[in-house]
């Protein structure tokens, strides 16, 4: 009669943490969070070159974390779906700042004087132009954004990709592709 196989031990110093995160330790949840912290951080200055726009985005990212663990169903790694949590809190910050700051123009030219830095510092900086083509191509291609924020932005290989959306290698590949395309012609037109 065959033994059954004894329960791996955590593959990633995390994942022990993340589990009990997961079952409801609230204060595993509170030391998960201090500890990605920093990598979150990093993470979301790659979208957000201001150093505040980051830190509004890593706050975001970490508060989803705390809300949504529970919904981690542990098929991925748990840095695999950090990086989409990331990537959709920074560019939800992105949109929220650009709004904020066409408010605040709208204000300003009643009342110049009253901007608030903080908002309009998303306008400046190298990667506004790459989140502008984000927002085209997910109003007209959805389905290629993910890939291509996976790939390009987290720096995710293609097979982990390819788990956590649950697709094809060669998909991935192809929408990548497709993706780079409409961004690169969006950024040609900026």
């Amino acid at each position: 009669m065959p033994v059954p196989a004894a329960r791996t031990t955590a593959t990633h110093p995390l994942d022990d943490l993340v589990g009990r995160a997961r079952d409801g330790d609230r204060a595993a949840l509170t030391d998960l969070t201090r500890r990605i912290q920093p990598e979150v951080l990093r993470r979301c200055s790659r979208f957000l070159p201001y150093p505040q726009d980051a830190e509004e985005a890593c706050r975001r990212a970490l508060d989803s974390v705390a809300r949504d663990i529970g919904g981690y169903r542990g098929d991925s790694l748990f840095t695999t779906w950090l990086y989409t949590v990331v990537s959709d809190s920074a560019r939800q910050t992105y949109r929220s700042l650009k709004s904020r700051s066409a408010e605040l123009t709208a204000e300003a030219e009643r009342i110049p004087q009253q901007r608030d830095p903080r908002t309009t510092s998303v306008t400046a900086g190298s990667r506004v132009g790459l989140l502008e083509a984000l927002d085209q191509l997910e109003r007209s291609r959805p389905h290629l954004v993910a890939p291509l924020v996976l790939r390009d932005l987290c720096q995710m290989d293609y097979g982990e990709i390819a788990a956590e959306l649950d697709l094809d290698p060669g998909t991935v590949r192809s929408r990548i592709h497709e993706a780079r395309k409409h961004v690169r012609r969006s950024l040609a037109v900026s």
